[in-house]
């Protein structure tokens, strides 16, 4: 099974410092509003989080049922991801639901939850995943990931645009590894991150 941790995703409600009112807090609508608060520079990146969650929801690894995914937040919100979850397509409609998480905590209000959030540090979410635990990092070494997989691994991905992680991830670390010279968007370290296990599990099982 692999785990797919977002960490430090800037995902949050506007601050009631810079306006009241519980409204999803996104950097392309309210830069202008932002240049008070600290970290304003990486804050406010929904777009992140959906692009990412589009590509593990949709994974073949996903679909086969051998990964469980989840969104930390800068506010310290674990948000639990059903693998059955199917992520909006349309960003304005997907920012509609997480306004709607964020506020009561899981979606949909009715029936059973598809996504459901806790107030939660990564490393008590970390305590809990059983496996062996690989941070991506550019302070990492590079290293090919068949070399470092197991049957059971967690991979902690960065869900901000630039800069380094505010959670302590590394001291969690089984391994710290590097993809590229270049930083990677957040989506294209867990693509590379799924297709390689889902080649390392084709060779292992």
């Amino acid at each position: 099974m692999m785990h797919l941790i977002l960490a430090d995703s800037e995902l949050e409600l506007m601050p009631e410092e810079i306006k009241k009112g519980r409204i999803l807090l996104d950097s392309s609508l309210h830069h202008s509003l932002m240049k008070g608060l600290k970290d304003w520079k990486r804050r406010g990146r929904p777009d992140i989080v959906h692009i990412f969650l589009l590509i593990a929801q949709e994974s073949i690894l996903n679909k086969e049922g051998l990964l469980r995914t989840y969104v930390h937040t800068r506010n310290n919100e674990i948000i639990y991801v059903n693998p059955e979850m199917r992520i909006i397509k349309n960003y304005n409609r997907f920012k509609g639901l997480m306004q709607q998480l964020l506020i009561h905590g899981k979606v949909p209000l009715k029936g059973g939850s598809l996504m459901k959030m806790k107030k939660e540090r990564l490393d008590e979410l970390l305590n809990k995943i059983k496996a062996k635990k690989i941070v991506f990092s550019r302070k990492g070494k590079r290293k090919a990931l068949q070399d470092v997989f197991e049957e059971n691994v967690a991979c902690i991905i960065g869900g901000f645009p630039s800069g380094n992680f505010i959670s302590s991830v590394e001291k969690y670390a089984d391994e710290i590894i590097r993809l590229h010279e270049e930083m990677l968007p957040a989506w294209i370290v867990a693509m590379e991150a799924i297709v390689a296990y889902e080649n390392f599990m084709k060779l292992h099982l």
